[in-house]
Order: C-alpha cells, then structure tokens, then sequence
C-alpha cells in the first residue's frame, strides 16, 4: 500500500424492510425515511461515502436510489452520496445521467453512480425487457453513458435504444462529467470492460476470503495500462455488522442474516445457510466484517492492505435487522473503525517504510 494513501471509507444498504420495536415488519414508506435517516447520521460521524441500492421487489423498499439521495443531500454537507448500484441494462442512460447530474448539482457536486447489472432480475420483465439480452442490453447502455459522460453533443447507434444525432444531455455538472464506477460480482469479462472504459471498479465480495480477489485487481490494473488508461480508485463491498463485542455481533446478526439469505437462497436453489459457515464468513478470512470495533477494524485494514484498494464500504443492513440497530452500527463504525482502520493502516505504512 501506497505510504501516505488516505483510505475513503463508506457505508451502504439496499433498504430492506426491517423489524419494528413491537416485532412486526416496516412499512415501505417508513424504510425510505429510515435509510435517509441513516444517511444523515453517517454524515454526521465522518463517513466518507453513503450509497444505496436499486431493487423492485417486496423487501426492498428503494426503487429509486437518487430521489432518497438528494434528500440525504439536503441535510448532509460533506458525504458522498451514490447508487449501490443502479441497474443500467434495465434503465435508460440518457436518463440515469440527468438524474445524477442533478443530485450532482443539488448536493454541491457530491453525487456518485455505481453501474451495474444488479444480482437480481425483476425489473427486467417490469420494465418489458427480455432476459436472453442481458448481456448485451448492458453493453450497449454502458456504451452510451460513457460517451454522455463527456457532456458534449453525442452520436450513438444501438440495437437497445433509439439512436442520438448530434444530441445534448442536460444538466450538466460544475465538474464536467459526473462519478461514476462499475460494480462487479468478479468475472474477469466485467472487470476487463470497466477497464476498456476507464471507469473506477467496485468488487461486490460477498463469499469467502477477500483475499482471492487479488488477481481480479492485479487484471484491471493491467488492463488498464493496456487500454492507455491511467491509475483509478478501486473499492471494495462487503457486508459488516459492528457491535460491543464479537459475541454480540454474532448473535444480533445470525437471525436476521440466516432469514435473509435463506429467503434468497429459496428463489435460486441454493442450500440454507448454516450458523457453521455463517461463522466461517466471519472469521478473519472470511467476507463478513461482523464483531466488536476492533475486530471490525482489523479485518478492513487487511482487506485494505493486501488488496491495495482506494475505498472500503461496508454493507451495514441485513435483512429485518432493526432500524435501531443499524443506526448504533453506523455510529460505531464512523466514530470507532474508521479512526482505528486508519490508525492500523498508518502504522503499516510506518513499518513498511521503515
């Protein structure tokens, strides 16, 4: 790792539907007013970066990541404010960009967009789309918003979307062009295409250790020198839960994570999770950042050094998991990790350079 490399940290959600004080369930409604409460305590306790996530389906309450963004925005000053991801194949470039570009212009410039192609499908057949052209849907449009990138006039052809002669995309950012990242699961097709475009990478790691994403960093770094592009950030996603200690990390989250998954896994034919491998994810080599500050704080900071990346967020909801919990978590990693991460790292660099 770089001496003197200042390290982003972030948080992000999918704005599940959670468990309420009296044991029952949140309403939508009340999950879109607690994400953007949420956000604006990570603001508060020096998070560099708040993202979340595009899902159309019943336990996820945000369909609309950039309209629960800009009202972060209003009552944040310094946060990063983005997509965990927006799923591009399933939307129109043209106007991703303006929705962006005007959180870019509401929050004073602090809007970010992660592009992907999202882990779950349902807005393709809510949004009329066929599924055999999920590839090439996301081409295309990934296609296009890098040229809606230079904010200049554009001509594009596809087969996705009607065709642009010549034309304009308002608004425009102070900047010049707006964030923008690709997120990606670990395919090395997915990482060699955010390369070609010269776009940032975000890893999802979400199974095993975070240490065998490496080569797929090592790939988009040469990449990148390949394709004549020049250095970019790369971050990582991984989903965490903080609390006083190991043990009560562990217990809080156990139910509310095996419930989740389990949900998923019922969709995709994947076995129930088991406490034995939930166990195994948190242990130091595993992808789960679940335990006390200092345990928390300890597996960033390798995650960080060893795969030499730019930024970490941490996914800090799961499931029905309570609103209240979620805030103490986010607290507990803005005041406590983040300054230890820091700390962990700053020492490294220190002996390294000794």
């Amino acid at each position: 790792m770089a001496k003197d490399k200042v390290v982003e940290m972030g948080l992000d959600t999918f704005g599940d539907l959670t468990e309420t004080v009296d044991g029952g369930m949140s309403t939508q409604a009340q999950s879109v007013r607690d994400v953007i409460a949420e956000g604006i305590l990570a603001d508060q306790v020096g998070v560099d970066f708040f993202g979340v996530g595009e899902h159309h389906r019943a336990d996820f309450a945000v369909s609309s990541p950039e309209m629960v963004l800009a009202s972060i925005a209003s009552r944040t000053e310094k946060i990063q404010l983005g997509s965990a991801v927006t799923v591009l194949s399933s939307d129109d470039p043209v106007r991703v960009y303006q929705r962006f570009a005007t959180l870019d212009a509401a929050s004073n410039g602090r809007a970010e967009v992660i592009l992907g192609r999202g882990s779950f499908t349902e807005s393709f057949p809510l949004f009329g789309l066929d599924l055999a052209q999920y590839n090439e849907l996301f081409e295309e449009k990934l296609n296009l918003f890098v040229e809606l990138m230079g904010e200049q006039e554009v001509t594009w052809s596809g087969s996705t979307r009607p065709s642009l002669q010549g034309q304009r995309v308002f608004p425009t950012t102070e900047s010049g062009s707006l964030k923008a990242w690709v997120g990606v699961g670990g395919s090395p097709e997915s990482v060699v295409r955010a390369a070609h475009y010269g776009l940032p990478l975000v890893l999802a790691i979400i199974g095993g250790d975070p240490l065998r994403f490496r080569p797929f960093i090592d790939l988009y770094r040469r990449a990148l020198t390949e394709f004549g592009q020049g250095e970019l950030p790369i971050a990582v996603h991984s989903p965490g839960y903080v609390a006083t200690s190991d043990d009560e990390a562990r217990e809080e989250l156990w139910p509310y994570y095996k419930e989740g998954r389990d949900r998923i896994a019922a969709s995709r034919g994947w076995p129930p999770a088991t406490r034995a491998g939930f166990d195994q994810e948190a242990s130091p080599d595993g992808s789960l950042y679940v335990g006390s500050v200092e345990t928390v704080a300890a597996k960033i900071a390798r995650t960080v050094a060893s795969l030499d990346i730019d930024r970490f967020d941490l996914k800090y909801s799961s499931g029905r998991l309570p609103h209240q919990n979620l805030m103490r978590n986010i607290e507990l990693y803005g005041t406590q990790v983040v300054p230890l991460v820091r700390e962990l790292l700053a020492k490294e660099s220190e002996l390294l350079a000794g």
